[in-house]
């Protein structure tokens, strides 16, 4: 490459990075909150029913069948399978996200990050840290504000197959990659969401 042509890409490319991290998340972060139903509908104790499987493929390798599984949450920090909570586990962090309760932790901190395009998607980013280590990176389809992919521990998650349950829009479906070649591990649906107005009784304390 010319000498000039690559001082003037890097020139560029220095610029745009200075300009998102010194632009205001709070806009990008109440968008994403109004476009799932608003700040109020996000969840906080609810049961949910999922079908999962490991591979590389949408459907399971031959002679395998998907797993099920029925859960209780509670935001920020309590899951339970069969009444006995789970323990330090992060994919409750992975819950967090994709129902975005990080975006209304006290102790979340915003940062603005590159534009990214994805499966032919036009995304916001959003970097999420304080309330989670280490820090994620979100990219919000920019036509809808729907979460669309999320960046973290060397994976990155696609979301899709939106939903809606009493007010609350969710992605019912979610695969994971793995960031260092771009191939799939996981396959995961939630087949049935619902809201508790409080937590029933039985329930193990870790």
């Amino acid at each position: 490459m010319n000498p000039r042509l690559f001082c003037l890409f890097a020139a560029i490319s220095l610029t745009t990075f200075s300009q998102a991290q010194t632009a205001d998340p709070k806009p990008l972060v109440e968008k994403a909150l109004s476009a799932v139903g608003g700040k109020d509908k996000l969840l906080k104790n609810f049961r949910i029913k999922e079908i999962f499987h490991f591979g590389s493929t949408p459907e399971p390798a031959e002679g395998k069948k998907r797993s099920t599984r029925e859960s209780i949450l509670s935001q920020p920090d309590k899951w339970w399978i069969n009444k006995k909570e789970r323990g330090a586990e992060p994919a409750k962090d992975d819950v967090r996200a994709w129902s975005l309760d990080l975006l209304v932790d006290e102790k979340s901190k915003f940062e603005i990050i590159p534009d990214l395009t994805d499966e032919g998607k036009n995304c916001a980013g959003l970097r999420v840290s304080g309330s989670v280590t280490p820090a994620m990176s979100f990219y919000f389809d920019k036509e809808t504000s729907l979460l669309h992919r999320l960046d973290w521990r060397g994976d990155f998650y696609r979301f899709s197959e939106w939903k809606e349950h009493d007010g609350l829009k969710y992605a019912s479906k979610t695969i994971i990659f793995k960031v260092k070649d771009g191939k799939p591990w996981f396959f995961h649906e939630v087949t049935e969401l619902e809201r508790l107005s409080k937590l029933p009784e039985g329930l193990a304390k870790p």
